[in-house]
């Protein structure tokens, strides 16, 4: 804040005006603390997504800190000159909205924990033979018992790595059991926050749970969009569009949203076929799909995905129920 104030100073002694400051930074690891720093100070500040800037084509170009820096201030000079199509600047969430994500995100990172300490395990007594998993209610009497392919009993180094292993395993059990217990808390303790409202409403659909629903919510629900185009967009399920010449048609998706809601609204589509058979989105696959497996099943998986989107982006808005949906008991 020295620097920029000095620079001000020395821009205002030139000028004779009083000048704004405008600065920017890519969006990491960083997080937005940064931005909401400089905001307090007065500063206008824009985060800037990396993936949006377009650089030199040529197979062999610099790369410094200093070309870096001096094609960030470009683009930012643009971005204040009115052309808002030279990048895309990130809208920060609110530090509420940013650290109600927290839970979900945690959650996902101990369920693929839970799953690698699980492969492990089966990947260890895949070497001697055993193909079943010892009980965790009854492990140490379930692998006194067990015998290798050849008829030995388990090496003792190996049992207490397994031993180890179950005892982390069981540990992210209980984080995973208590996030959804504070889950649960949170939603109880403020059922008027709207969010809280829309995950309450999403979770009365079949099919739908408690961490499906905030996932779509906390990260996709909780912003406004204009239309269904924008809605689609931010999570990566349009196609790209490619037009020369006589060529006019649609390539795959463009991956540009976010990621994780992406992926829970592909793995929702799937769970969708089977909780909601009867409804007008699952009639919609069966009729395009029919018989077909493979690869043609899976692109029509990622459009089901996208109207899937939109009719659940219309039922917490205006509580427009999907055609055929069934809905749990109040």
């Amino acid at each position: 804040m020295d620097l920029l104030t000095d620079l001000s100073s020395q821009v205002i002694a030139r000028l004779g005006q009083p000048v704004s400051v405008v600065c920017c930074f890519e969006a990491g690891r960083d997080g937005f603390w940064l931005h909401r720093s400089r905001l307090a100070h007065g500063v206008d500040c824009h985060v800037i997504e990396p993936a949006s800037i377009l650089v030199n084509r040529r197979a062999r170009r610099a790369k410094t800190d200093r070309l870096d820096t001096e094609g960030m201030l470009r683009l930012l000079a643009a971005w204040s000159g009115g052309d808002h199509q030279v990048c895309s600047m990130v809208r920060v969430p609110s530090p509420e909205a940013e650290d109600a994500r927290r839970p979900h995100r945690e959650r996902e990172h101990l369920v693929q924990e839970r799953t690698r300490y699980e492969n492990r395990i089966l990947a260890l007594l895949a070497t001697q033979g055993i193909r079943q998993r010892p009980s965790l209610r009854t492990w140490d009497r379930d692998l006194a018992a067990l015998r290798a392919g050849d008829g030995r009993p388990l090496p003792p180094l190996l049992a207490r790595e397994l031993d180890r292993l179950r005892r982390r395993l069981v540990l992210t059990m209980e984080l995973i059991r208590e996030l959804d217990g504070e889950r649960d808390g949170a939603l109880e303790a403020a059922p008027q926050d709207t969010d809280n409202q829309k995950i309450v409403t999403l979770r009365r659909i079949r099919g739908i749970g408690e961490n499906f629903a905030a996932v779509l919510v906390r990260e996709v629900l909780y912003r406004s969009f204009a239309n269904r185009k924008q809605l689609a967009s931010y999570v990566g399920l349009t196609p790209t569009p490619f037009q020369s010449g006589s060529i006019d048609r649609d390539r795959r998706i463009g991956r540009a949203g976010n990621t994780r809601a992406r992926t829970t609204l592909i793995q929702l589509a799937w769970l969708w076929l089977r909780y909601q058979p009867d409804s007008e989105l699952a009639g919609w696959f069966r009729r395009r799909v029919g018989a077909l497996e493979g690869r043609t099943r899976r692109i029509a998986i990622v459009a089901l995905a996208r109207k899937l989107l939109i009719a659940l982006w219309r039922y917490t808005e205006t509580s427009q129920v999907p055609d055929g949906v069934v809905l749990r008991a109040a």
